[in-house]
């Protein structure tokens, strides 16, 4: 409405334009407030977007990283010229390499949960059984000298360190073939 043709001196009619002015100043307020907070809102979304995207690329580097390291040493333990194992207290072989599967003349994994004392002859199980004991009770690295094989067929004189891990639980056994150089 134009000022002029209001009539001012008509205490109702200038109280309800008065009242419609301040609703329509209130509801513009209100969609000046809702835009301002839609766009804090739009803001703080696209930060936080911003934080994961960076937090996501942190995160594909270290598992960058990660698979990097697990092939370099599943490459040392796996394909080392030794053979590695880690034997409980009772010489269950709880894990070993292929090295280490080689000298045995078994497939890997049928060798899992085996006795390693199955693939020491009966002459040199006293050497081993001395060495795993002595390997448990000092938490020291240890070493023996034992012939390794089955039923007698392709023994081999081997050389064994051990040490036992930190919890005391396993045996990290390292073997290496010396038949060629020491007669048996």
């Amino acid at each position: 409405m134009i000022y002029e043709e209001m009539d001012f001196t008509d205490a109702r009619n200038l109280r309800r334009e008065a009242e419609k002015r301040l609703n329509e100043k209130h509801r513009k307020k209100a969609e000046d407030l809702k835009e301002t907070d839609a766009n804090k809102l739009l803001h703080e979304l696209q930060v936080h977007q911003i934080e994961l995207e960076m937090q996501n690329e942190e995160l594909r580097q270290a598992y960058e990283k990660a698979e990097k390291a697990l092939e370099k040493y599943t490459m040392l333990f796996d394909l080392s010229p030794v053979g590695y194992f880690s034997l409980d207290d009772e010489a269950t072989i709880c894990d070993l390499n292929f090295t280490g599967a080689d000298m045995l003349r078994e497939r890997r994994f049928s060798l899992l949960n085996a006795n390693f004392k199955l693939f020491i002859p009966e002459d040199s199980r006293p050497v081993f059984n001395q060495f795993l004991k002595k390997v448990y009770t000092s938490n020291a690295k240890e070493s023996c000298k034992v012939l390794l094989g089955q039923n007698n067929e392709s023994l081999a004189r081997v050389y064994m360190e051990g040490v036992v891990t930190e919890d005391a639980k396993k045996c990290l056994l390292s073997v290496v073939d010396i038949s060629k150089f020491s007669n048996v």
